[in-house]
């Protein structure tokens, strides 16, 4: 049976509070790997818990996480882009929370530590491959119509492991996205390349952004939905995860 838990979790050194969710699935006994699952800009919603829900079908832990904070969400496109640009501005704190996520996932007594992956929406696109720009051990990420600017370190602040990306790396695009252009695609493809990472780039002809969201509906902005890319892209993830954790 599949069960799903409110998570309120901490960081090191912080007083702060963040509220995420796990998925399972109760009748399996033994380890299993462990993914994390990155919210879009307004933060962590039924959409995130929904696509926990499925990875736990298919075998897996899920952790929905939080990267705003306890009672931090966004209730309007205002307010989610002033949530998600603190953490444009300053790239380094968004390293920091991944990084406590993905801790925080390996904790879980279900979880094999050694299989472990993260896939993201939009934002959260962008925050899956800053964890795997990191360094940390996650072994694949996944990243649906995601952002890809690399991320560059604050004032008086400094990233982790840029040299080099140990995990493979699979990117979900719309060919069409207004938020992630050709041109950033490419530019996200020759840093991947540059960092001697394993990654492919699958791009969905006449396709947006949040494509799997099926309450895009803004055409005229770029931002819809399109069922052909949205399973095709979950089914593309299941592969490479399956293959990933042979």
């Amino acid at each position: 049976m599949i069960k799903t838990e409110k998570l309120i979790y901490g960081a090191l050194n912080s007083d702060q509070k963040f509220e995420g969710s796990i998925s399972y699935d109760d009748s399996i006994s033994n380890h299993r790997p462990g993914i994390l699952v990155c919210h879009a800009y307004g933060g962590h919603s039924s959409f995130d818990v929904a696509k926990a829900e499925k990875l736990a079908e298919l075998g897996y832990f899920a952790f929905a996480i939080d990267l705003y904070g306890q009672g931090r969400r966004g209730s309007n496109p205002e307010e989610s882009m002033a949530l998600m640009n603190e953490f444009n501005s300053d790239r380094v704190l968004l390293q920091e929370r991944m990084i406590n996520a993905f801790q925080t996932l390996k904790n879980f007594d279900q979880v094999d530590k050694n299989k472990t992956g993260a896939i993201g929406f939009c934002f959260g696109g962008k925050c899956a491959l800053d964890l795997a720009r990191s360094g940390e051990d996650i072994k694949g990420v996944v990243s649906f119509h995601g952002l890809y600017d690399a991320p560059t370190a604050s004032t008086g602040k400094q990233l982790k492991g840029t040299l080099k990306i140990d995990s493979s790396i699979l990117i979900l695009h719309g060919y069409d996205d207004p938020m992630a252009t050709p041109k950033s695609m490419v530019e996200l493809a020759d840093e991947l390349n540059l960092k001697k990472a394993k990654w492919q780039i699958h791009a969905y002809g006449n396709v947006g952004h949040a494509f799997t969201n099926p309450e895009a509906n803004q055409r005229e902005s770029g931002l819809f939905y399109d069922q052909y890319a949205d399973e095709h892209s979950w089914n593309e993830m299941k592969n490479f995860f399956s293959k990933l954790f042979l």
